[in-house]
């Protein structure tokens, strides 16, 4: 192991790496899944509660071909 590798567990006592650093990383990568579950379920009610209308998708690529042209 390095010189510098070996001194940082000896400087910074476990406690202050668990609690200052481990445990807010780890809670707020938790909080971001659970954020995102969160918005993919309301994304896939909104997609159940939408009727698959074939004709606005045909709609909508022909409006952005226009935009193209422009």
């Amino acid at each position: 192991m390095s010189p510098v590798l070996s001194a940082f567990p000896k400087e910074l006592p476990g406690w202050f790496l668990l609690a200052g650093v481990f445990l807010p990383v780890a809670l707020l990568l938790l909080l971001l899944i659970a954020y995102l579950r969160i918005k993919l379920m309301e994304v896939k009610e909104e997609l159940y509660q939408t009727p698959d209308q074939p004709h606005s998708r045909r709609a909508a690529a022909s409006l952005h071909r226009r935009r193209e042209r422009r």
